[in-house]
């Protein structure tokens, strides 16, 4: 075997490591939150030392971090995914959407909300930058709807109704608290949004009574 062979090899087998790593990371946070997540428990699972988690990742945040981007483009490859025919109904089905990934994969999102990064380092911009890409798809439709308002006001607005429908699901799914059923949820996402809308100016979403 010759050293380009035994370099390529050395190199998939890194990857492997890589993969298998950010898998058991995500499992753990998935299934028990990201408090739950210990840097020896991943090490264990995976057959490898602490030290080899460091080299992969350069510290336990890059292992976190990675399994954070990846919850953010699953998150936004779905909200892409909204039908955008109609800007009310995308709306709705942005919203319905993030409910529903939301909870599907609670601890992930909340992983990705919760996470200080050691030593009060800044949070990655590159992370930072694909959560408000996120928020931003309901720029868009905004834009349809209120083509007389200037953008900074828009890009306000779309800010201000996903938070708002992130915070109501956050807590609704807390089980901490008393959790809403996900049906019910689901309404009450629905009933925000008439009246986000209405205040707007915007006729709401006509539903079959």
């Amino acid at each position: 075997m010759n050293n380009v062979q035994e370099e390529s090899l050395r190199e998939q087998k890194k990857n492997r490591r890589r993969l298998q790593i950010v898998e058991i990371a995500r499992g753990i946070i998935s299934s028990k939150g990201l408090r739950s997540l210990k840097v020896r428990d991943v090490a264990d699972a995976a057959g490898c030392s602490v030290g080899s988690v460091y080299n992969e990742f350069g510290d336990f945040d890059g292992v976190i971090l990675t399994v954070n981007r990846e919850t953010v483009q699953a998150l936004t490859a779905q909200l892409r995914a909204v039908p955008a025919e109609d800007p009310v109904r995308q709306l709705y089905g942005l919203a319905a959407t993030y409910l529903d990934f939301f909870a599907g994969h609670a601890n992930l999102l909340r992983s990705l909300f919760e996470h200080r990064m050691e030593d009060d380092r800044p949070y990655p911009d590159d992370i930072l930058q694909m959560v408000m890409d996120a928020f931003a798809l309901m720029h868009p439709p905004l834009v349809r709807l209120l083509p007389d308002a200037d953008d900074v006001k828009i890009a306000l607005l779309s800010r201000t109704l996903f938070s708002a429908v992130h915070g109501i699901i956050s807590l609704g799914l807390e089980e901490r608290m008393v959790a809403v059923p996900p049906q019910m949820l689901h309404q009450q996402i629905e009933q925000f949004v008439d009246a986000h809308l209405a205040g707007l100016g915007i006729l709401p979403l006509r539903r079959p009574k």
